[in-house]
């Protein structure tokens, strides 16, 4: 998909990931982009960088808000379902369903509730594109980080149902799964961390170079390497680091 004159909605547009998915995408000629966040005054910095930017206050988890979102985007072509949700949370390590549900809600059912809303803009036409930013958590599990491993994993699914639902129309979907950020929710994780302009450059030149995964930075490139050449080492390696349960 070409960048250039592209009407954008970009959600979690206020997080790290986000504004420098904003700030690269207004450098390749975005004609218009939408920015969704819960609170729009998070969005005041950014929002002075451009005319070409237009808040939007959303909340992939409340359908009145994305019911909102999407009667007000309706000329959209290229959809980035960027919002995501981390509670450094095991399975037995917390007491209840909780803070899994939470996640689930915002990383898996917000991403699918959104993109249902859409389906009858450009963006999901031929020449339009949907870019979803999950985690390579969906290919192997962190343990400290449990139930975000599944909901990226089950959002990993959904990307590639996505894709080929969406194959017969001529409508790209892209997945991006990058390691650890240096983003306010990646900041718990170990160094060496990814930035977040190396995921927007990488995740937007794939974009572009009509790719359907990429894995940004090079941090994300080693990392999917030893996947490919031995998982069960990996997970194995990934499974050491782990919450204590009472």
């Amino acid at each position: 998909m070409k960048i250039q004159d592209s009407i954008v909605l970009i959600t979690g547009a206020n997080g790290g990931i986000g504004s420098a998915l904003v700030h690269e995408l207004l450098q390749r000629g975005a004609k218009k982009i939408y920015l969704g966040a819960r609170n729009e005054a998070s969005l005041q910095t950014l929002l002075a960088s451009s005319s070409r930017l237009v808040p939007l206050t959303l909340d992939v988890t409340k359908p009145e808000q994305v019911e909102r979102a999407a009667a007000s985007t309706a000329d959209i072509t290229l959809l980035i379902n960027n919002a995501g949700l981390a509670t450094f949370s095991g399975a037995l390590s917390v007491p209840d369903t909780a803070k899994a549900r939470q996640e689930m809600e915002v990383n898996y059912f917000g991403m699918l509730a959104l993109t249902q809303a859409l389906r009858h803009t450009p963006a999901l036409q031929k020449d339009g594109a949907i870019v979803n930013i999950l985690s390579f958590l969906g290919l192997a599990t962190l343990p400290i980080l449990g139930s975000y491993s599944a909901s990226k994993a089950a959002s990993l699914a959904l990307t590639r149902t996505l894709r080929a639902e969406l194959k017969p129309r001529g409508t790209q979907v892209l997945a991006v799964l990058p390691v650890q950020v240096d983003t306010a929710m990646g900041a718990p994780m170990p160094e060496p961390r990814l930035t977040p302009e190396e995921v927007a450059r990488d995740t937007l030149d794939a974009l572009e170079a009509g790719e359907d995964e990429v894995f940004p930075g090079q941090l994300s490139k080693d990392a999917a390497n030893a996947f490919r050449q031995d998982p069960a080492a990996l997970q194995a390696n990934l499974a050491s680091i782990v919450h204590n349960i009472d």
